[in-house]
């Protein structure tokens, strides 16, 4: 079985860190990510946002409370987790979150470098540095060669078809 999710989106605003009992560290980010489509019928483009809850513990954490701010560009991979507890009426709440298991900062930090985290949370300041990263691959020019001339071998053997 698969439960798997993979988000790009904008941070809604900045990061909910806490330090459990343990040491543990915990960080919750509200995620926005945007779908746009045309509708032929009344000619506009229209966006939909989706809002997601996103739980990253530990060193994940530990990135998100030193680099992550509201407005930042994040890439979450990990697994849909449903939780339930009763609210204060004593009504029965769901709630859907994502649970990170791996993250990477996108787009440009303060520096002018693009920054990238391993799944061990580990900041790079090069994507191309982080396993399994986003990267660009450009081929080198290649020398323009001009196309030998085709003659067409048809003509000689027209007289030679069965029809």
């Amino acid at each position: 079985m698969i439960n798997k999710v993979i988000l790009v989106g904008n941070v809604g605003a900045d990061p909910e860190v806490r330090t459990l009992e343990s040491g543990v560290k915990t960080a919750r980010v509200r995620l926005a990510t945007s779908e746009r489509y045309y509708n032929r019928e009344t000619q506009q483009a229209t966006e939909h946002t989706e809002w997601h809850t996103i739980t990253l513990w530990r060193n994940l954490a530990d990135v998100v409370d030193r680099y992550v701010r509201k407005g930042s560009q994040i890439y979450i991979e990990g697994r849909l987790r449903t939780r339930e507890w009763t609210d204060q009426a004593g009504n029965k709440r769901y709630t859907t979150e994502i649970q990170a298991d791996d993250m990477k900062l996108l787009g440009k930090r303060e520096g002018g470098t693009a920054a990238t985290t391993t799944p061990q949370g580990q900041q790079l300041a090069s994507p191309a540095q982080s396993y399994g990263a986003a990267q660009t691959y450009t081929p080198a020019p290649q020398p323009a060669v001009a196309a030998p001339a085709i003659q067409p071998a048809m003509e000689d053997t027209l007289d030679d078809l069965p029809f």
